[in-house]
């Protein structure tokens, strides 16, 4: 069970107990026990490159409330908590709370655990989480409390500026091109959260009523499993549709350490419990690699609802048949392979978004299939 779904029925009073106090902290709040608006969420952990630029946006925010920020050093070896000390006098200046904790272990404890803490020792009734190595723009904090305020069970994003300017390509526009539709259903691509992890803004009580992060550490996919358990929660995603975050493109960051076939696994997992549980049958769409590896990842009760395999390659529909042997005590079950325009919905669509120069889009439309209802990507 994953740390999201062990917490995720902590009461307010539970969660709160269950946060770490014996860490010293630092509070600069002028008037303790006043809440404040919005809490900026920050995990810092060797940031000191980024700090300045992403402490001053945050000075820079036009939003009209009272913030805070609150930081949790997750036992950084450069002097990134020195630096962030001396900004307090200017967030003190601008009415702006700071709350800095951390320890001093002599490895890191992981990012879910860093933002559960940086989350505890908060006290604003909205959360803005914020990588230290990206930037606001001024206006982000506003707009995304004003999309929350009407949204109490979502999880708000923003569009994103991508630095270096062209990394990350096809992620970007994927970012930034979803339509409000497909931040629910393009939930179990690849690429993670429709709406990622650095422009999550949402309300405290959601939050709470989520769960906590899970805290396993290196290689645990925590925004992905957050997201997956709001989803189950009820909740929903919203974006706001301007780019509110300049979104740093960092080889050190902690989501490069999550495996693939992590990713994948979770992904499954939610496809089945969401999708599959509802379906008679269904048709994976794509008889190459990715199609193979989807059907033999499937439980048996879900293998046997595959009806068949559709591709636009001949090569592969000439083949008439995908035979897959589990075991040599089972039969073999061979699944038909046919064109797409021969083949029926439902469909799973195991072909990656972006990659085809538009002819899987095309194909799909020709059918005049609705997402959500017809077909579900899984690439």
């Amino acid at each position: 069970m994953s740390g999201a779904q062990r917490c995720s029925g902590e009461s307010e009073h539970e969660a709160k107990r269950l946060c770490t106090r014996n860490e010293s902290h630092d509070r600069s709040d002028p008037a303790e026990g006043d809440s404040a608006a919005v809490s900026v969420i920050m995990p810092v952990f060797n940031a000191s490159d980024w700090l300045d630029e992403c402490l001053q946006a945050i000075l820079e925010q036009d939003f009209p409330g009272r913030m805070e920020l609150s930081v949790y050093d997750d036992g950084s070896t450069d002097n990134s908590r020195e630096l962030i000390e001396g900004w307090r006098q200017r967030f003190e200046d601008r009415g702006l709370s700071m709350v800095i904790s951390g320890h001093s272990s002599p490895s890191p404890r992981g990012v879910g655990f860093a933002k559960n803490q940086a989350v505890c020792q908060s006290s604003g009734r909205f959360l803005c989480f914020q990588d230290a190595d990206d930037v606001m723009r001024p206006q982000r904090v506003r707009l995304q409390h004003e999309a929350a305020a009407v949204n109490p069970t979502a999880i708000v994003g923003c569009k994103v500026c991508r630095v270096p300017e062209g990394s990350t390509e096809r992620y970007t526009r994927w970012i930034n091109s979803l339509s409000p539709e497909q931040l629910l259903t393009q939930v179990y691509t690849s690429h993670g959260p429709t709406v990622i992890m650095p422009t999550w803004f949402c309300s405290r009580d959601w939050f709470q009523t989520v769960g906590r992060f899970d805290e396993g550490g290196k290689g645990v996919p925590e925004d992905l499993l957050f997201f997956y358990q709001s989803l189950r929660r009820g909740g929903t995603v919203v974006r706001v549709d301007e780019c509110l975050l300049v979104y740093r493109y960092n080889e050190h960051a902690a989501t490069h350490s999550v495996l693939e076939n992590t990713i994948w696994d979770l992904r499954v997992d939610f496809l089945q419990e969401r999708v599959l549980s509802q379906w008679e049958s269904f048709t994976i769409w794509n008889a190459g690699k990715q199609g193979r590896k989807l059907y033999r990842s499937l439980s048996p009760t879900n293998q046997k609802k595959v009806k068949a395999f559709c591709d636009v390659d001949e090569n592969k529909i000439q083949k008439g048949f995908y035979t897959y042997e589990e075991s040599k005590e089972r039969p073999k079950p061979k699944i038909p392979i046919l064109h797409f325009r021969n083949a029926s919905p439902p469909f799973i669509v195991c072909v990656k978004l972006d990659m085809t120069h538009g002819v899987l889009e095309e194909n799909l439309l020709s059918l005049q299939l609705k997402e959500g209802i017809h077909y579900y990507h899984f690439n």
